[in-house]
């Protein structure tokens, strides 16, 4: 069972350090991704598989957030046309959720590290 706590908790530190992950591009946000999942993991205290999912579930939330706002964002600049139709529609926001999504493997990995942790 999913504990939700956890993936929130995960997902909020993700958050709060990827907000301050601009100052280092790229090695912040891949950092933020590995602390959030490790906390969900270790708080889910659910041995290495329930690290995994919990890790995975608060990295995705936070990917899925993300690309809502792109989509949102793309369409809405679209259709007042400060952006051509199309330019940040539909097509960037599936890959902007693809992506994110598989950005959130680094979260698991970590979860899975944190729930080993937590279970010994």
């Amino acid at each position: 069972m999913v504990n939700w706590r956890a993936v929130l908790t995960g997902f909020a530190v993700e958050f709060v350090l990827g907000v301050f992950a601009f100052a280092l591009p790229g090695v912040g946000h891949a950092a933020a991704g590995l602390v959030g999942g490790f906390v969900a993991g270790w708080m889910a205290d659910d041995g290495v598989w329930g690290g995994v999912v919990h890790g995975f579930l608060a990295g995705a939330l936070g990917g899925l957030l993300v690309a809502v706002v792109v989509l949102v964002l793309g369409v809405l600049f679209s259709a007042t046309g400060l952006l051509p139709v199309g330019l940040l529609g539909l097509g960037i926001g599936a890959i902007a959720l693809v992506f994110f999504g598989l950005l959130a493997i680094d979260s698991a990995i970590a979860g899975a590290i944190g729930g080993w942790l937590a279970a010994s």
